[in-house]
């Protein structure tokens, strides 16, 4: 682990695959109601930011593997910090869905 690897850019494409091949792994989208109907991952639980403290009722076990991402990366940047913080364990940030380049479904 190099001196700038704290700079390494999300990967929403590998951040994807992670959540598809782990067990009970939930893919959360941290963006506005209106931003994810415009177009969403498929199978992805829209809980917007300004929200987040809601996990706790849709999302029990706080040892979860949660995938959090945004339309760019800072929303998710915030929520992953927020979910650490409320005692989420398997929390990993990949990043904002403009570079997604999967299927979205509107």
């Amino acid at each position: 682990m190099g001196f700038f690897s704290f700079l390494q850019t999300k990967d929403i494409n590998s951040g994807v695959r992670s959540f598809l091949s782990t067990e009970g792994a939930v893919l959360l989208d941290v963006r506005t109601r209106e931003e994810y109907s415009e177009g969403h991952i498929e199978g992805s639980k829209n809980i917007p930011l300004q929200s987040i403290e809601q996990v706790e009722s849709i999302i029990k076990d706080k040892s979860t593997p949660l995938f959090v991402h945004c339309r760019s990366g800072a929303r998710s940047a915030q929520a992953t910090s927020i979910l650490k913080r409320m005692g989420y364990t398997n929390v990993e940030d990949i990043g904002g869905i403009l570079s997604y380049r999967g299927k979205v479904v509107r």
